[in-house]
């Protein structure tokens, strides 16, 4: 049941000081300071552009798009950009921190244990992935708000309202494109009406929605601007406007990780001053690196299909382990992985975490704390400390691999004296 933080919970006060903490790392350099840096100044500028009716696609730094969303996230932000540059700043913190809570609260009572967890272990989840909830402040990215929505779909899902979870997906979509591999494994699960309501709701937010405020023939024009930008462009120089990233160490996705394995690729693109450094074991064109691609994409969907159960022998348990893995699975499918987007594995961590605490087998959770331990320290090695080479050979793809491993284990290895009741296919 999810509630609200309560002074009396000492880890509840501990949440609230560490996300006023985070917000002064947002406004102390704005009011005190030169101005907050990273995106925020980008977010404020958009919703600036919006209030203005000017082009959101006319900034441009080295030629590459600066504002590189589509419209409604610009239409969004432009709400409180009304009001200046600290109440725009306020109101994403607002969100981060409503996101937080949200997501903590949903992976816990998600994780198909039917056991309400000790405070710390509810809590620790948050200590493991603390670095990447301080990007999400610190950069001004919206993954963890995008997180907090995808688990609300899932948890609408679970309580037979699909419209309201497919419209969660959508808004997810139309903020930052990459949820939209949510799509594939609802049709696959034949969840006919969260698909439908996801498509319906993207096609609105994108085409509908934003036609009042830009114009219809205007936003049809941002659109298209933006897609073939984003989504439309891809060279073996780079996609997605962010040439420099997408090869780079900085890029942890199944695609970068693979192109560097596969092709003579400087994983110091993004930073011109390092000596070009290569990792690749094999020496191929970008063609074939692209092939590659799509050949391990492929095993492992079909990986994906052959460990989940069918539809008959699905249960609160094997639900959320299935969750657990697509979660893993959406993050490292984006094309572009950075750091902070594994902020992403919260749920598979929280189930695995469960099932640590929880199963009645003393090996079994042994093995389970184990390997949440080798999770942990691969995750640590993203840390400045060590060097960039370990990004560049993916640790953090690694650690999402061990975790999706651990949850299929999982699944087809419940404890013996378990008896879960098969959910209806409609809440599955």
């Amino acid at each position: 049941m999810l509630r609200w933080p309560s002074l009396r919970q000492p880890l509840d006060v501990l949440f609230l000081l560490t996300c006023l903490l985070l917000t002064a790392d947002v406004l102390v350099p704005e009011i005190w300071g030169h101005g907050k840096t990273k995106d925020y100044a980008l977010w404020f500028w958009a919703g600036q552009q919006v209030l203005n009716g000017s082009d959101l696609y006319a900034r441009t730094t080295n030629g590459m798009l600066d504002f590189i969303y589509p419209p409604p996230p610009a239409i969004l932000l432009a709400i409180p950009a009304l009001f200046g540059k600290i109440p725009l700043y306020v109101v994403l913190s607002v969100l981060n921190s409503v996101a937080w809570a949200l997501t903590s609260q949903l992976s816990n009572a998600m994780t198909g244990s039917e056991k309400i967890p000790a405070p710390w272990l509810a809590a620790l989840p948050g200590f493991a992935t603390i670095t990447f909830v301080f990007d999400m402040y610190d950069l001004g990215q919206p993954n963890l708000v995008l997180l907090a929505m995808m688990l609300l779909g899932f948890w609408f899902m679970q309580k037979d309202r699909p419209w309201l979870g497919g419209g969660m997906f959508a808004l997810a979509t139309a903020i930052k494109v990459f949820p939209v591999a949510v799509l594939p494994y609802l049709l696959w699960r034949r969840r006919w009406a969260a698909s439908a309501s996801m498509i319906a709701c993207t096609l609105l937010l994108l085409f509908v929605l934003p036609a009042p405020i830009r114009g219809y023939q205007r936003n049809i024009a941002e659109v298209k601007t933006w897609f073939s930008a984003m989504v439309g462009s891809s060279s073996e120089k780079g996609f997605g406007q962010r040439d420099e990233q997408n090869w780079s160490w900085v890029n942890q996705s199944v695609i970068a990780v693979t192109h560097r394995l596969v092709r003579p690729i400087n994983y110091h693109l993004d930073e011109p001053r390092k000596p070009a450094q290569y990792m690749n074991l094999v020496s191929v064109d970008y063609k074939t690196a692209n092939w590659i691609v799509l050949a391990v994409s492929g095993l492992i969907g079909l990986g994906f299909i052959w460990a989940i159960p069918a539809r008959s022998k699905m249960t609160p348990r094997s639900t959320a382990e299935e969750l657990g893995i697509l979660f893993c699975l959406m993050t490292v499918a984006s094309p572009l992985a950075r750091q902070y987007y594994f902020m992403w594995l919260f749920l598979p961590l929280t189930v695995l975490m469960h099932r640590a605490a929880f199963d009645e087998r003393p090996a079994v959770c042994k093995a389970t704390w184990t390997l949440l331990g080798i999770v942990g320290a691969l995750m640590l090695l993203s840390l400045p400390v060590f060097p960039s080479m370990l990004q560049a050979w993916g640790n953090n793809l690694l650690a999402t691999a061990i975790l999706a491993g651990g949850l299929i284990w999982h699944m087809h290895h419940p404890p013996a004296s378990l008896v879960s009741p098969r959910l209806p296919a409609k809440l599955a």
